[in-house]
């Protein structure tokens, strides 16, 4: 398997499934300028951001869907669960990738969306996003079931984000805890180190 990435971004949870499931994967970083310009990642992802995952002839793009894609693919890693669980880790992931990530990124990048006033805006609406999962947390280590899933590995990316927010994310009692939670799994450890991440003093 080959995943097109970057650091720090919306590649870190494909990137932690990958290292939690303990297959063998290639990693391609590749800049932001060369992903937009360059036909053969186009070829690839027409969008020409990352992640990009190639798995033989299949390519998957899109964060929330390689998660996706990788639970399916290798079910005895437990990125998504069994059951009546699964409605609710449905439910996760689709509201971290469609709702607090898209507000994310009006947060870092308003001149998409219109002018500088829509930082702000999305920052409130972001913080309210956070609060909700902080709230989530008050009475489990995951988001879904007894297990870590893909969308803890998706929460903990955008608790990552949200340090640029004031205050931070992470600054949450129980959004710090799961961020420390996860933090300890071999795999998301591991795609630190690869993806060559800083963490905050308490984190180390």
């Amino acid at each position: 398997m080959r995943l097109y990435w970057r650091p720090g971004t919306a590649s870190m949870a494909p990137h932690a499934a990958l290292a939690e499931i303990g297959v063998e994967y290639e990693l391609v970083e590749i800049g932001r300028e060369t992903a937009q310009a360059d036909p053969g990642y186009r070829a690839l992802n027409p969008t020409g951001v990352v992640p990009t995952l190639v798995d033989g002839e299949l390519v998957v793009s899109e964060s929330a869907a390689i998660v996706l894609y990788l639970a399916e693919r290798f079910p005895e890693a437990q990125l998504a669960p069994v059951g009546e669980d699964k409605a609710q880790f449905y439910r996760w992931l689709v509201f971290l990738t469609n709702t607090l990530q898209t507000a994310m990124l009006r947060f870092f990048y308003p001149e998409r969306y219109g002018d500088s006033s829509v930082s702000g805006i999305a920052a409130d609406e972001a913080a309210r996003h956070f609060a909700l999962l902080d709230h989530e947390l008050s009475d489990r280590d995951w988001l879904v079931g007894a297990h870590r899933t893909g969308a803890d590995l998706f929460l903990f990316m955008l608790t990552r984000w949200g340090r640029r927010l004031e205050p931070a994310a992470w600054e949450s009692p129980n959004l710090r805890e799961h961020f420390l939670r996860t933090l300890a799994l071999p795999g998301v450890s591991r795609m630190i180190v690869e993806q060559g991440l800083e963490l905050p003093d308490w984190a180390r």
